[in-house]
């Protein structure tokens, strides 16, 4: 690695060093059913989130609220203690496109149908209200 290439990496590991985020990869499902659940809890309170999740009838709330806790797993252990109620909140969460699988579906006639089966990649950020005060 080049000199050049190395004081930005050095630069970009120490402003990671004050976010905490999880992210999960390869989610098979498609990330627009995932940006509907991500949608409900951008912006809230991490306690508050964990329950619109759990009581959520949608399966990737499945997935999210383990990524939810992952990223307060990783606050707390960054941060040397737990995490008090109402301290933490979703700051950001996005949803990318992961890698889509072509499939072909026998159709009438002699042709083939193409499927398409889609997968997606989950960002989240959590922060302290202390932190964003100041």
């Amino acid at each position: 690695m080049g000199a050049r290439k190395h004081i930005a990496a050095e630069k970009l590991k120490e402003a990671r060093k004050n976010l905490y985020f999880a992210k999960l990869k390869g989610v098979p499902s498609s990330p627009r059913k995932m940006r509907y659940v991500v949608d409900m809890i951008r912006g809230m309170e991490v306690n508050r989130a964990l329950g619109v999740l759990r009581f959520s009838k949608k399966q990737a709330a499945q997935d999210i609220e383990k990524l939810l806790l992952s990223a307060i797993a990783n606050w707390e252990a960054k941060n040397d203690r737990k995490a008090e109620d109402g301290e933490l909140f979703v700051s950001r969460v996005f949803v990318d496109e992961g890698v889509t699988m072509k499939r072909m579906r026998p159709a009438p006639r002699g042709r083939g149908y193409r499927i398409r089966k889609r997968s997606n990649h989950v960002t989240l950020f959590v922060d302290a209200k202390t932190n964003d005060e100041k």
